[in-house]
């Protein structure tokens, strides 16, 4: 049992490292989830910015400041190098990094403790490290079952896993097919923005090519 419960500790030290706690995300959904709509027209960064500090040394990585604005129906890719900071600047969009000395605004509302985790509720995510569940959490509509099956042959996975009452029969796939299974479930969320981190870095040629159709027309 020791290593399950190592990699549980890690687990939970990554958790409030990005300052999520369970019990206080369940009293946020419900309390504030009012306070922002789902329809929107347009998101700000406002000189974002994150500083890793790296232990026992005086140096830092910081990224920023940015300043961007997102409007409903466009399509961003964010490029850069190796270390440049795409992944890190993915979880300050979404909400998951807290900004250091600036703010995110959502249609001239500033999100703060308030209001942070209704405007995580925005996005549907597969970032670059994912967890996959056997169980699709949080998704209580009626017809699921079918819904998954429909995507799962668009995804070429119909073969190899089924869905019956919301569980997956398996997850242990290739990184490529686990990450189709992510895509998956942010297509079953159905949240007004997807967020996409390197997913298509793990999948063959052509199914790159069947999925840019997919997503982008």
């Amino acid at each position: 049992m020791l290593p399950r419960l190592n990699r549980a500790s890690i687990a939970l030290q990554k958790i409030d490292r990005i300052g999520l706690s369970l019990k206080s995300s369940s009293e946020n959904i419900s309390t504030n989830q009012s306070d922002l709509q789902p329809f929107f027209s347009k998101i700000e960064l406002i000189k974002i910015t994150h500083a890793y500090h790296r232990e026992n040394e005086n140096s830092s990585f910081t990224l920023g400041p940015i300043d961007l604005t997102f409007h409903p129906g466009e399509l961003i890719f964010i490029v850069g190098g190796n270390g440049s900071g795409k992944s890190t600047l993915a979880k300050l969009i979404t909400g998951l990094y807290i900004p250091e000395g600036s703010e995110i605004r959502l249609d001239g509302t500033h999100i703060t403790d308030r209001h942070r985790e209704a405007y995580r509720q925005l996005f549907a995510t597969v970032f670059s490290e994912f967890y996959l569940f056997e169980r699709i959490l949080g998704i209580n509509q009626k017809y699921l079952d079918d819904r998954a099956f429909k995507y799962l042959r668009q995804l070429q996975l119909e073969h190899k896993v089924q869905v019956k009452d919301g569980i997956l029969s398996t997850t242990n796939l290739s990184q490529g097919q686990r990450k189709r299974l992510a895509l998956l479930t942010a297509y079953l969320e159905d949240r007004p923005i997807y967020l996409f981190d390197e997913w298509a870095s793990d999948q063959d040629p052509s199914f790159k090519a069947d999925f840019s159709r997919y997503l982008f027309n």
